[in-house]
């Protein structure tokens, strides 16, 4: 199974990820996007 950022798209060769809930469905976000999410773009 390949996994990818839904921000992103980098791999998982690439990054580490964690699971989140939106809509319903599970999506994965690497860690390098995972404060924009929380805290929003600059």
């Amino acid at each position: 199974m390949e996994v990818k950022c839904f921000v992103c798209g980098a791999d998982d060769k690439e990054r580490v990820y964690v699971s989140c809930i939106q809509g319903g469905e599970e999506k994965k976000v690497c860690v390098l996007c995972l404060p924009v999410l929380i805290h929003g773009a600059h």
